[in-house]
């Protein structure tokens, strides 16, 4: 006879339940729990060998390379939900670099990757179907390693590789992983190839549509610095942080030089981005990105969506449109009217609504030129499929539109685009006349890629819904308890709303500053640090105690759209080389920007007047500002996300840190130059007398080596210590630059370069970099066609580098 299992009783409650009941119960409770806190029972591997394998189940089980910096195995990416991946170890959450199958996840129960008899990896699902395999066939011997660039590779028995992860990247590549012909990144519907025409491109590829995007498609291969006569068909990037590509593409990360893990990853949002990695904070630091407006990126918003960047990323749709779903951005908007052409076309059924500043790149049904707004009007009523139409005044351009995709706003963009709607709508025409203004829906989910396939687990018997029932009553009870404390938490951060839009943009450090917080800030701007043409600078300490340096405006004629225009671009400018901005206020007119706070002042400071002795800086501090500044403006010049001229290089705008590194400051207040254009014209001049380049006075067309010429005075106020700037003194008699510059070369060429180095430093210098310093900055002081780009600039002076830094000069 069967003994009946024991029951037990809660007390006072009268629930029995068996043993059995009792453990699943308990783990109903306990592991939720468990579940959170973190696991320290791992079991890495160095290799995979014939016949083993790794289990989705044994989440802690997976390989390493041999430095420890990668992983490799089963990574969650939904619910129930795993891809077979490699990953950075070290970084704050797990930063995947490669999946085998990122669009087919595998269930989280009974899915494992086994390296078979035949020497083939391969990846099955719950119920034993194959996902992914490595397509390879060695035998005995074949082994799976993990090696320390990050490449997953098959070797057979001689060693010999036969299989690696680097031959089939997904988003992602390594330091020294190829992009070769027939790879490709892939993200989304956006991809990174090698095009027909030898050109590595950026392309939003969907079912319904395809655009390239990357290089600038309305300009030429040449014109975008590109060559297609090349047929290698390669890109890479190097450990320094070198992107290069056979097809003349060059870029450079704002780090460029410095020793870290790096990666280069088309993101989400369509973009190609460098990542720098943060070893002692495990993040990641943008370093270079391909598409400096995000907007550029055709398809965000999807059909009939406009991108705005208002500073942070937001889509809208147009009026008479909605959003066609509301879960994903990428589906775009859909109309609110029947858009059918047929017999029953009335044109003088139909309105524009003006969108300011608004375009949808690309898909014209028609261009004129010449062509006033009424006329481009009626030519867009005339045809039934026309959607809207783009107009720019002055020159009179009309871009009618068939379909209105890769939309997006700018407050810079010099026109406007038309939605042609149904009168029927009830949208007030009068919105024409004014400034039509979207509404943004901040609640709006994050655009990002669909999610991965959810796996369900199996059904549980309904006679267990009173202890499902109680967990869901004690995971309330959780909820209740960490809602509270995080009610607790931030009520008491007192944080006011007028600040709540700037928090929300702390994840990219730039942020909106409320005038108020900058006034309690720097004590109703009290201490006051500096002054320049530009305005006035204050010591503050922000609420989480960071100082920072609150340059409050003066005589700034950029209207708020400009200020913010402006700021949405400088904002993202970061380079060690160069003063950090942290956010802006832009109310009324209180226009104040804040800075990173530099410790050591300015560099006049330690050059200039009565230094003494403790202030005085070395011949080796010296040259590495120099070295400083040269990397910062050759960022500005050539690296920046935008070209960037700063117009104003003197020392009270060199700040120096603790370290007396060099940090260029106020390098955007000029106004921003378009890359596209070789030279601009400026209305006034900028600048300080003494440290400006000819051609300002002689109204030249204005390009970047006017910060060239300033940088070579600067050069000489470093190498001399005197205030080149204010006029030159030689054996009583004073010069000018010019003849200064002659007798420069009379000291090189007959080698009494100690003449020229500051007497204070009483011989301690190097004489091989003041050549080189001299040499320098005399080329700088050219004609401006001869004058060195700064990028020359920075490779002539790393030459000497790592030369001794403290030699007596025996000449």
């Amino acid at each position: 006879m069967t003994q009946e299992p024991k029951h037990y009783k809660w007390k006072n409650h009268g629930i029995s339940l068996t043993p059995r009941k009792m453990a699943i119960f308990l783990c109903l409770i306990i592991l939720p729990l468990l579940s959170i806190l973190p696991s320290s029972d791992t079991s890495p591997l160095p290799m995979l060998s014939r016949g083993t394998s790794l289990l989705v189940e044994y989440k802690d089980t997976f390989l390493t390379s041999q430095d420890g910096d990668f992983s490799c195995g089963f990574y969650e990416v939904g619910r129930n939900a795993f891809s077979f991946s490699i990953w950075f170890t070290n970084t704050q959450e797990k930063t995947t670099v490669w999946s085998a199958n990122p669009k087919s996840p595998v269930n989280g129960r009974g899915s494992k990757v086994l390296l078979n008899h035949d020497g083939n990896l391969v990846l099955t699902d719950v119920n034993g179907t194959v996902t992914w395999d490595s397509k390879t066939s060695s035998g005995k011997g074949t082994t799976v390693v993990l090696l320390d660039t990050g490449n997953l590779v098959i070797k057979n028995g001689n060693g010999e590789i036969l299989w690696g992860s680097f031959s089939s990247p997904t988003d992602t590549l390594l330091p020294f992983q190829p992009l070769i012909k027939g790879t490709r990144l892939v993200s989304g519907y956006n991809s990174l190839y090698f095009d027909n025409d030898n050109v590595l491109r950026l392309m939003y590829d969907s079912p319904d549509i395809s655009s390239i995007y990357w290089p600038k498609p309305f300009y030429s291969v040449r014109q975008s610095g590109r060559i297609d006569y090349n047929s290698s068909r390669i890109a890479v990037l190097d450990a320094e942080g070198c992107f290069l590509s056979s097809d003349g593409l060059k870029e450079n990360a704002s780090d460029w030089g410095t020793v870290t893990k790096r990666r280069l990853t088309l993101d989400y949002d369509g973009n190609l981005r460098i990542y720098s990695l943060n070893a002692s904070s495990g993040s990641w630091n943008v370093t270079w990105e391909a598409i400096a407006k995000i907007c550029n990126v055709h398809g965000l918003c999807g059909q009939n969506g406009i991108c705005m960047y208002t500073p942070s990323l937001h889509c809208s749709c147009p009026p008479g449109y909605e959003m066609a779903d509301q879960q994903n951005w990428n589906k775009g908007c859909r109309s609110k009217f029947s858009k059918s052409c047929n017999g029953s076309y009335k044109p003088e059924d139909f309105e524009f609504i003006k969108l300011p500043h608004t375009d949808f790149y690309g898909y014209d049904v028609t261009y004129n030129q010449s062509v006033s707004l009424e006329g481009c009007q009626k030519t867009c009523l005339e045809i039934c499929s026309c959607s809207g139409f783009t107009y720019k005044t002055g020159p009179g351009l009309c871009y009618t539109k068939d379909i209105l995709f890769n939309g997006y706003s700018y407050p810079s963009f010099p026109g406007d685009n038309y939605i042609k709607l149904p009168k029927n709508l009830g949208i007030s025409t009068s919105l024409v006349s004014r400034k039509f203004r979207f509404t943004c829906n901040r609640d709006i989910p994050e655009i990002v890629e669909g999610s991965a396939s959810m796996y369900g687990m199996s059904s549980v018997d309904k006679n267990w819904t009173t202890y499902y029932l109680f967990a869901a009553i004690l995971g309330t009870l959780v909820l209740l308890f960490t809602g509270t404390s995080w009610w607790f938490l931030s009520n008491k951060q007192n944080i006011p709303k007028s600040m709540e839009e700037g928090y929300m943009m702390l994840a990219s450090q730039f942020r909106i500053f409320a005038h108020r917080e900058l006034r309690e800030a720097t004590g109703k701007f009290k201490e006051e640090i500096g002054r320049g043409g530009f305005g006035i600078v204050y010591r503050g300490v922000l609420e989480d105690n960071r100082v920072v340096a609150v340059k409050k405006l003066t005589n700034f004629s950029h209207s708020e759209e400009e200020l913010w225009a402006e700021m949405s671009i400088i904002g993202r400018i970061n380079h060690m080389n160069l003063v950090r901005i942290w956010g802006f206020c832009s109310e009324g007119q209180h226009k104040l920007l804040v800075y990173e706070y530099v410790e050591n002042e300015s560099l006049d400071r330690y050059l200039f007047g009565n230094v003494s002795s403790e202030r005085l800086i070395s011949w080796s501090q010296r040259f590495k500002i120099a070295l400083g500044i040269a990397r910062g403006l050759a960022y500005l010049h050539h690296e920046c996300l935008e070209w960037v001229i700063h117009c104003d290089v003197k020392p009270e705008n060199i700040l120096l840190t603790r370290d007396f590194e060099a940090k260029v400051a106020d390098f955007g207040l000029a106004k921003l130059s378009r890359r596209d254009s070789s030279s601009f014209n400026r209305t006034h001049t900028r600048g300080t007398t003494g440290y400006m380049a000819p051609e300002w006075a002689l109204n030249f067309p204005i390009n970047a080596k006017v910060d060239v010429y300033s940088y070579g005075v600067v050069l000489l106020e470093i190498v001399t210590g005197t205030r080149i700037s204010s006029g030159i003194t030689v054996d009583g008699m004073e010069i000018g630059l010019t003849q200064f510059v002659k007798v420069l070369k009379q000291f090189l060429e007959s080698g009494h370069v100690k003449d020229t180095v500051d007497h204070r430093l009483q011989g301690h210098f190097n004489p091989e970099q003041a050549t080189a310093v001299l040499e320098v900055a005399i080329a700088c002081l050219e004609e401006r066609n001869s004058r060195p780009t700064m990028k020359d600039i920075v490779r002539s002076l790393l030459a000497c580098a790592d030369q001794e830094d403290h030699p007596t000069y025996s000449g």
